[in-house]
């Protein structure tokens, strides 16, 4: 009876080790079969380039895909945009430009931060003399792409057009940069392809739609270029750039950008 009681002790305390061994081990491996973490992008702790340019594009005029954005990250409400050359755009920049209303206010209500041309679309009068009584000649100011503060107003429609006559008594809140007409045969001759690399995006592509002769550089988005006379350009809401085309033995050769100096020259290929 005695050597019974022993084994069965010996038995016990031999098994609880090894059971505890097993269970530990049965952790561990099911440790491992948790999914990897997801890899660090490069941006961080930056938010994502690509998700702050889409939030800037669609805060045009997609509301829902707005909405969707800002319940994955609130703080794009003040998502701001590079379009090329410094011509900066906000969230709530382009819903302004635009006269969207809904997605003007619903950033507003996410945190994006007031201005002067978000006051002007959404015909806040009074906080517009107040910018202008505290800045005078502020209402010169462009917003994104060159876009004046009237016509931030107009985009308001009836309920920022006691903004719009206001302005229009200043005189001076619609001034556009002095441009020359270029004839569609003559702006024709620009459009091409010119390199600057050897890389396939060290490349400047020049195109003419609907009158409108554009630059881009290959991945990036089409800048509209404003004609200045004798083939000189400078891009929508980048008024200190300059472009100029080079004419050998009377054919377009390359172009030049300088913002102001000298930032490159490519020479045409196509």
């Amino acid at each position: 009876m005695l050597e019974s009681s022993r084994r069965r002790f010996l038995l016990t305390s031999l098994a609880a080790p090894a059971a505890l061994l097993w269970t530990r081990a049965a952790g561990a491996a099911e440790a491992t079969t948790e999914p990897a973490p997801t890899p660090v992008p490069e941006s961080f702790p930056s938010q994502d380039p690509a998700l702050v340019r889409e939030m800037v594009g669609v805060s045009h005029g997609n509301v829902a895909r707005v909405r969707e954005l800002l319940a994955q990250r609130p703080t794009l409400a003040n998502a701001t945009w590079d379009w090329g050359f410094g011509d900066w755009e906000s969230a709530l920049g382009a819903a302004s430009h635009v006269g969207n209303r809904e997605i003007a206010e619903l950033l507003l209500a996410h945190g994006a931060r007031p201005t002067l041309f978000s006051a002007t679309m959404l015909g806040q009068l009074e906080v517009v003399r107040a910018f202008v009584e505290a800045a005078p000649g502020c209402q010169r100011t462009p917003g994104p792409h060159g876009i004046t503060l009237l016509s931030h107003a107009r985009a308001g429609q009836e309920r920022a057009a006691a903004v719009a006559r206001y302005f229009e008594t200043l005189g001076d809140a619609d001034l556009r940069p002095a441009t020359v007409p270029l004839p569609a045969e003559q702006a024709s001759l620009l459009v091409g392809s010119y390199s600057f690399g050897p890389r396939d995006a060290d490349r400047i592509v020049i195109t003419f739609e609907k009158n409108d002769l554009r630059f881009s550089r290959v991945g990036g988005a089409p800048r509209g270029l404003l004609h200045l006379g004798q083939q000189g350009f400078h891009p929508v809401g980048a008024p200190a750039v300059r472009i100029r085309f080079e004419i050998e033995s009377g054919r377009v050769a390359a172009l030049t950008v300088h913002d102001p100096d000298l930032v490159l020259t490519a020479r045409r290929t196509i």
